[in-house]
C-alpha cells in the first residue's frame, strides 16, 4: 500500500498500524479510529464518519494485501463501537466490505470477518434487520466453512442475530422467504443444519407468521429430513411436528391446497433401500392424513394425487406398519367424503353437453349387439400427473372422478400391485358406483373388462370385492338403458327377479320398461346380461378359473343377486353355446352348485314342487341347457320330482357313447342321492305303489354302473325298499287321499311338454354325438397320432 497518499483524517501512524502484520499493533490502530470517530460523533461530522468508514472499506478492508484487509476489518469494527446507536446510519458502508471478506480464501481474515461483523451487529442490534438477508447469506455459506475456528465464529454471529431476529417486531418476513426457499435446497450438511435452525427460531416467534410461507419451504424440509445426519432429521423432525400443531390450531388459515402436491410426492418412496426415504414417507402420510381430516371436501379436487401416493402403501408389510395405518386412515377419510351430492354437480351443465352425453348415458355408447370382451386386457388409460386439480376456477368443490377412475385403473391393470392395494381399489370402485353411479357409468365400458380380468385373481378376497362390484354394476338403475340387454327382444324371454331385500333407493320402473323384454330390470339392468355373458366366456378361455374358482364365483354371485336370475341366465346363454364340451361342463358345474350349495336352498325349494307357471318356465329354462349333460338332466329331474321324465331319460342313455367320464358322472350322482339334499327323494321310496317310475330310474342308474362302490350303495338302497303291500294302511280311504293327493300334485306338472323336451334332450345329443365323431375322426386321420 502507498503510505504517501493522503488517508486524512487517519494519520500516518494509524495508517502505518494498521498494515502492519502484528495484530497488536493493528488493535491500537483501531483504539485510535474509535476515538477519532467519536469525536466527529460529537461534532456531529457525519461527512468526516462517512469518509473515514469509506477509507477503511475502499483502501483497507477491499486491499489486495492481506495485513491491509484485516486492519481494515478491524478498524470498521471500531467504527461501529464508536458510532453506537448511531451505527444505523451506516450500517450498509460498514456491512458491505466485511462481507466482501467472507469469501476471502484465507481462514484467518475470514474468520477476522465473521469477529468484526459480530461487533457491528452487536452495536446496531434491531437497526440490522433491514440488512438481514445480506447477513443471512453471508452467514450460510460461512456455516458451511472447513475451517473450524470460522465456523465457531460464524455459530457466534449466529445466535447473535437470532436473539435480535426473535425481540424484534420488525423483522421483514416477506423479502426473507425468497432468499430462504432458495437456501433450503442446499445439499451441505452445515448449510442444512443452519437452515432449519433459522426455521426452527423463526416458526417459535409469536409476531412471525412462517405457517402463511409453509408452502413455499415445506418441499424444502422434506428434502432436509432425509439428510444423513441423525441430529439434523431430528430437528427437522421437530420443526414439521410444531408446524403441524399449528395446522391443527388453525386450520382455516392453511393453504391445503399448495402443500398437497409436495405431501403427495414424498408420500411415494423412490428408493426403498434408504431407510430416510421411510422417514420422509410416514410424515408425508402423516401430514397427508391430517390434511383430509381437517380440510374435508376441499381435499376432492385433489382426490386422484392423493390416491396415487396412498393406495401402493396399503400393501406395505409389518417393516412399515405406521406407514400402512397412515396411508389406510387417509384412505379410508378421503372414501368417506365422497357423498351422493358429488353425482349432481354436472346436472346443471347438462344441456351444454354434447349429444353422445344425453340422458347421463356413458360417453361411448354400447351396440345392442356387440358385447364387452372377457379376453379384452387393454387398459385405455394413460399415465396422469401426480395431483391435479378437476377445475381451479369453480367455485364448488368438484370431485375429481375421471382422475379418481384412471387412478383405480391404473393399480388394477397393473399385475405387480399389492393385494391390500387392489382390495382397496375395488372397494373404492364399489363406494364411487353407489355414491355417483351416474358418472360411473361412463366409466363402466373401460372398467368392465379389468373386471373381469380380476376375477382369475389369487386372492379369495380380491375376487369377492371383485364380484360386489361387478354385482353392483349389474344391479344399479343407473346403468338401465332403453336398449337395454344385448340380445333382440324377439328372441328374450328371460325375466329377472328383484332379489329380496333389495338395495335401498331402487324403485321399480313402471310402464313401458317394465314390460320391456330385455333382461333389465329394477334390479337388473342391461350390464347384467353382458356380465353373464363374458363370465361364461372367461370360464370358457380359462378352465383352470372354472376349476379352481368357478364355484365359488357362482356361488358368491348367488348371494350377491338373485340366484335364480343367474341361473336362468346362464342356462339361457349356454343353450346357444357352441363349445359343446364345455357346455357340459359348465351345465355339470352349475348342476353341482345347484344341488350341494346352501345359497341355493331357496332355489331348490322353487323347483322341488312345480306348482307355479313361474317355476315350471324356470324347470324348462334349465332343462333344455342341462340336456348337455345327460347325468344332470335325470339330476334335475329328480330334483323337481319328475320321475317319470327321469325314467323316460335313462332309457335313452343306451342309445348314448358311455364313457369313463359318464359313469363317474353316475356315480357322484348316486352319492347325491345319499345326501341330505335328497331326503325327500329316499323317503318317498317307502309309497312304492305312488312312485314306481322313482325305483325304475333308481333301478336304471343301477344297470348302468359296474360293479362299484356306487353300485353297492344304491343296490343296497333298493333292497330297502318295502313291499307294498305290507306299507298299506289299515283304513283303505286314507291310502285313496294318498293316491288323490299324489294325482293331484303331479297334475300341476302338466304345464310342462315332456314330450318336447325329451325330443330337445335328443336333438342336443345329436349334436354332441357328431362333435365327438368329428374329434375322433380327426385324431384318427392324424399321421403322428397312435392307438393305445
Amino acid at each position: 500500500m502507498n503510505t504517501e497518499k493522503d488517508f486524512s483524517p487517519l494519520t500516518p501512524n494509524i495508517v502505518r498500524a494498521l498494515n502492519d502484520k502484528l495484530y497488536e499493533k493493528r488493535k491500537v490502530a483501531a483504539l485510535e479510529i474509535e476515538k477519532l470517530v467519536r469525536e466527529f460523533v460529537a461534532q456531529n461530522n457525519s461527512t468526516q464518519i462517512r469518509h473515514v468508514i469509506q477509507i477503511l472499506a475502499s483502501e483497507f478492508a477491499l486491499s489486495q494485501h492481506p495485513h491491509s484487509r484485516k486492519g481494515g476489518l478491524i478498524g470498521l469494527a471500531a467504527c461501529s463501537i464508536a458510532l453506537g446507536k448511531d451505527s444505523g446510519l451506516y450500517l450498509k458502508e460498514l456491512i458491505e466490505p466485511v462481507l466482501t471478506c467472507f469469501n476471502d480464501s484465507d481462514s484467518r481474515l475470514r474468520y477476522y470477518a465473521c469477529e468484526a461483523l459480530y461487533n457491528i451487529v452487536k452495536v446496531a442490534r434491531g437497526a440490522v434487520l433491514p440488512h438481514f438477508n445480506l447477513l443471512f447469506d453471508g452467514l450460510s455459506k460461512l456455516a458451511a466453512d472447513p475451517d473450524p475456528n470460522v465456523k465457531s465464529g460464524s455459530e457466534l454471529l449466529d445466535r447473535l442475530l437470532k436473539d435480535i431476529v426473535t425481540e424484534s417486531n420488525k423483522f421483514d418476513l416477506v423479502a426473507f422467504v425468497p432468499l430462504l426457499r432458495e437456501r433450503i435446497y442446499s445439499n451441505n450438511q452445515y448449510a442444512r443444519q443452519f437452515i432449519i435452525s433459522w426455521i426452527h427460531v423463526l416458526e417459535s416467534v409469536p409476531n412471525i407468521n412462517l405457517l402463511d410461507y409453509l408452502p413455499e419451504i415445506l418441499d424444502g424440509l422434506f428434502q432436509i429430513l432425509g439428510d444423513n445426519s441423525k441430529e439434523i432429521r431430528r430437528t427437522c423432525e421437530v420443526v414439521l411436528g410444531e408446524f403441524l400443531k399449528e395446522i391443527k390450531k388453525t386450520p382455516s388459515d392453511v393453504k391445503f391446497a399448495e402443500m398437497a402436491n409436495i405431501l403427495v410426492i414424498h408420500c411415494q418412496v423412490a428408493d426403498e433401500t434408504k431407510l430416510t426415504n421411510d422417514l420422509i414417507q410416514l410424515t408425508a402420510m402423516t401430514w397427508m392424513r391430517e390434511f383430509i381430516q381437517l380440510a374435508g371436501r376441499a381435499v376432492l379436487p385433489y382426490s386422484s394425487g392423493i390416491l396415487t401416493a396412498v393406495l401402493p402403501c396399503l400393501s406395505y408389510d409389518d417393516r412399515k406398519k405406521n406407514t400402512k395405518e397412515a396411508a389406510s386412515a387417509c384412505n379410508h377419510s378421503l372414501m368417506k367424503l365422497v357423498t351422493p351430492e358429488d353425482d349432481k354437480e354436472e346436472e346443471k351443465s347438462e344441456s351444454t353437453e354434447s349429444p353422445t352425453k344425453k340422458d347421463g348415458q356413458p360417453k361411448t355408447e354400447v351396440d345392442s349387439n356387440d358385447m364387452l370382451n372377457a379376453s379384452q386386457e387393454s387398459v385405455g388409460f394413460s399415465n396422469i400427473s401426480f395431483f391435479t386439480p378437476a377445475s381451479a376456477d369453480r367455485p364448488q368443490v368438484t370431485l375429481d372422478l375421471d382422475g379418481i377412475v384412471q387412478v383405480l385403473g391404473r393399480h388394477l391393470h397393473d399385475s405387480s400391485t399389492g393385494m391390500m392395494t387392489r382390495i382397496a381399489v375395488l372397494k373404492w370402485l364399489y363406494h364411487l358406483y353407489i355414491k355417483t353411479p351416474r358418472k360411473m357409468f361412463r366409466h363402466t365400458d373401460s372398467l368392465f373388462p379389468m373386471l373381469l380380468k380380476t376375477l382369475s385373481d389369487e386372492s379369495d378376497e380380491v375376487i369377492l370385492k371383485d364380484l360386489e362390484v361387478l354385482a353392483e354394476i349389474a344391479s344399479s338403475p343407473a346403468g338401465q338403458s332403453d336398449q337395454g340387454g344385448s340380445r333382440d327382444s324377439a328372441d328374450n324371454k328371460l325375466v329377472l327377479k328383484v332379489p329380496e331385500g333389495a338395495k335401498p333407493g331402487q324403485q321399480p320402473i313402471t310402464g313401458s320398461k317394465a314390460a320391456d323384454s330385455s333382461p333389465s330390470t329394477p334390479s337388473m339392468n342391461s350390464y347384467f346380461y353382458k356380465f353373464m355373458i363374458n363370465l361364461l366366456k372367461r370360464f370358457s378361455l380359462e378352465r383352470k378359473l372354472l376349476e379352481n374358482r368357478g364355484a365359488f364365483i357362482i356361488r358368491q354371485l348367488c348371494l350377491l343377486l338373485h340366484a335364480e336370475n343367474i341361473f336362468h341366465s346362464m342356462a339361457d346363454i349356454l343353450l346357444k353355446e357352441e363349445d359343446l364340451k364345455f357346455a357340459s361342463t359348465m351345465v355339470q358345474t352349475l348342476n353341482t352348485i345347484l344341488l350341494t350349495s346352501a345359497e341355493l336352498f331357496q332355489l331348490r325349494n322353487q323347483l322341488k314342487d312345480l306348482h307355479t307357471q313361474e317355476s315350471c318356465a324356470l324347470f324348462c329354462c334349465l332343462y333344455r341347457s342341462w340336456c348337455h349333460n345327460p347325468v344332470a338332466t335325470v339330476s334335475l329331474c329328480f330334483l323337481t320330482q319328475n320321475y317319470k321324465h327321469a325314467y323316460d331319460l335313462i332309457q335313452k342313455f343306451g342309445d348314448l357313447e358311455v364313457t369313463v367320464d359318464f359313469l363317474m358322472e353316475v356315480d357322484k350322482l348316486v352319492q347325491l342321492i345319499e345326501s341330505p339334499i335328497f331326503t325327500y327323494l329316499r323317503l318317498q321310496l317307502l309309497d312304492v305303489e305312488n312312485n314306481p317310475y322313482l325305483i325304475k330310474a333308481l333301478y336304471g342308474l343301477l344297470m348302468l354302473l359296474p360293479q362299484s362302490q356306487a353300485f353297492q350303495l344304491l343296490s343296497h338302497r333298493l333292497r330297502c325298499v318295502p313291499n307294498p303291500e305290507l306299507m298299506r294302511t289299515v283304513d283303505e280311504s286314507k291310502y285313496m287321499d294318498s293316491k288323490q293327493q299324489v294325482a293331484s300334485k303331479r297334475a300341476s306338472h302338466t304345464q310342462v311338454d315332456y314330450n318336447e323336451l325329451l325330443q330337445h334332450f335328443d336333438r342336443v345329443q345329436s349334436k354332441h354325438l357328431e362333435v365327438r365323431h368329428q374329434r375322433s375322426g380327426r385324431a384318427s386321420d392324424h399321421p403322428d397320432r397312435k392307438l393305445m
